[in-house]
């Protein structure tokens, strides 16, 4: 395969997002005629709306109308709040009336189901809670509540966010718009879907490990997992859980969004400590970005991981984008020798990640696997055998583990002393069929071998998650008709500078655009 047989760049002759265009003076520009309003962006969105152009009520009906014509496809939005949305929407309009502003001040949005909103169901896509519902709005919710925004409804995940894929027996199958009989990924599936179909242009979501980044790779919009701990988790717990505030170490809330400005608009809204905890004590100071022009940008480029191979057109992709970095002027790294160790900050995650879980397994679950981690070779340390092991960990090795992930986080953060970005694979391979097949009997493929469905797939995302970094995923290309997305690394509360690259790269190479299936690509 050659770039030129499946390859394609997302607005290889213009630039910007799909609501704007790039000036000669390099500056995106609104142009309100240049997209249809299901793919404009938040940013846009509130500018007309500042401006009268449009008002929140219409943009609501638009997207309550759009949803209930398409989604039936899709089923993308399961939760849906339209009649609070349409007086959100009317209380929205008699502020700007006033002369009020806030930062998403009549911008429909959706949230993750897992998220607590007031009177909503709160399932985790689990049928044992199927009637369950929430009397609390969860902290991010609220602040973006606050900052304007108008709750249309919430998006599919897969039952406990445990999967790639976005399905359960509550809610039903999700598909990916640039496919239907390709999922659009997990566990914010649904979210992902919904920008990718032209729903809203915001949608917050959540990601324990890679639950952000993949499905904006398979749908190709855009996402941020924040630095660990920058948004708090309060509200974000399963539903017969306490609504209080908590850390994590590892997971992390993030917007997702079809343009980079969007996720810094976004993330600005729901950032800073919980008022209740760390907030008591601390306010928020995010650094800047790095740099202001593409070219200063010093980046390290990784397209190969020890523990699991990444498909031939990812890395295809990836690399020609470091090919064009570099002719724009970036300073493009394809070695380092302060990289730490890739294949043992996995192990690390994925041991860690499964001890976390270990304390839900039922009786027969553990006798399984105390059968399966007993014919482990010693030598084996594969991802899936770390999962084995990370469910049976003692105490005393579950110490050993946070000390070495606490010395990788440190080494981590000494590599971005001499890069600015690390680019990599947000996944090892394209969205992929629906398979509802058991989970531990999956297989993917990948350059025609056959990899373990569940761990394997973690090589990548897990790098993020474990040492806590911001992580902003992009689409870069297609191939095969289908989305490639690329993942950006920055330094710990260096959330400004993966953003602000993402920017930079869309604005010189172009971003999302529609799914190919869509009525506005085919007219294109």
């Amino acid at each position: 395969m050659t770039p030129s047989d499946t390859l394609s760049h997302p607005f290889p002759e213009q630039t910007g997002d799909a609501g704007s265009r790039r000036s000669a003076a390099g500056e995106l520009r609104e142009t309100p005629d240049s997209a249809p309003v299901e793919y404009r962006t938040a940013t846009d969105l509130a500018a007309a709306l500042v401006a009268r152009k449009i008002s929140s009520l219409e943009l609501v009906e638009n997207a309550i109308a759009y949803i209930e014509a398409v989604d039936e496809k899709i089923n993308a939005v399961v939760v849906r709040d339209f009649d609070r949305a349409r007086d959100a929407a009317r209380l929205a309009d008699a502020k700007l009336h006033r002369g009020a502003r806030a930062p998403l001040l009549g911008i429909p949005i959706t949230v993750k189901e897992h998220f607590h909103v007031a009177g909503l169901q709160t399932t985790w896509g689990n049928p044992a809670y199927h009637e369950w519902r929430s009397n609390i709005d969860a902290l991010a919710v609220q602040r973006l509540k606050a900052a304007g925004a108008v709750l249309l409804g919430k998006t599919n995940v897969p039952n406990q966010n445990g999967d790639w894929q976005s399905y359960n027996d509550i809610y039903g199958t999700t598909n990916n718009p640039w496919n239907p009989a390709f999922t659009p990924g997990g566990s914010s599936g649904g979210g992902a879907a919904a920008l990718a179909a032209g729903y809203v242009p915001l949608e917050l979501g959540w990601d324990g490990g890679g639950s952000l980044r993949t499905p904006a790779h398979f749908c190709g919009v855009f996402s941020h997992k924040a630095s660990l701990n920058l948004v708090p988790l309060r509200g974000l717990s399963p539903p017969d859980a306490p609504i209080v505030p908590r850390r994590d170490e590892g997971a992390a809330i993030g917007p997702m969004a079809r343009g980079a400005i969007d996720l810094e608009l976004a993330l600005s809204v729901v950032a800073g400590p919980d008022e209740l905890s760390d907030g008591v004590g601390y306010n928020l100071s995010l650094p800047p970005a790095r740099h202001a022009q593409l070219a200063d940008f010093r980046v390290l480029m990784i397209d190969q991981h020890p523990l699991c191979p990444t498909s031939d057109s990812i890395r295809i992709a990836l690399n020609d984008m470091g090919d064009r970095l570099s002719k724009a002027g970036c300073t493009v790294l394809r070695h380092s020798p302060k990289l730490p160790d890739l294949a043992l900050t996995s192990q690390v995650f994925e041991k860690l990640s499964f001890a976390k879980r270990s304390a839900k397994l039922l009786p027969e679950e553990r006798t399984e696997i105390e059968r399966r981690a007993r014919e482990l070779a010693p030598h084996d340390h594969s991802l899936v055998a770390c999962m084995l092991r990370g469910y049976l960990i003692s105490h005393a090795e579950w110490v050993a583990l946070c000390q070495l992930r606490d010395d990788l986080r440190a080494r981590w953060q000494a590599l971005f002393e001499d890069v600015d970005v690390v680019l990599c694979p947000p996944f090892s391979v394209q969205t992929f069929k629906h398979d509802h097949s058991p989970m531990l009997s999956r297989k993917i493929e990948i350059n025609g071998t056959s990899r373990h469905y569940r761990c394997d797939l973690h090589a990548w995302a897990g790098i993020a998650n474990m040492i806590g970094l911001p992580s902003t995923t992009m689409p870069i290309a297609e191939s095969n008709g289908l989305p490639i997305g690329m993942q950006i690394m920055g330094g710990f509360l260096e959330d400004r500078t993966t953003l602000g690259f993402a920017a930079l790269v869309e604005l010189d190479f172009g971003g999302f655009r529609p799914p190919c299936c869509s009525p506005t690509r085919r007219n294109s």
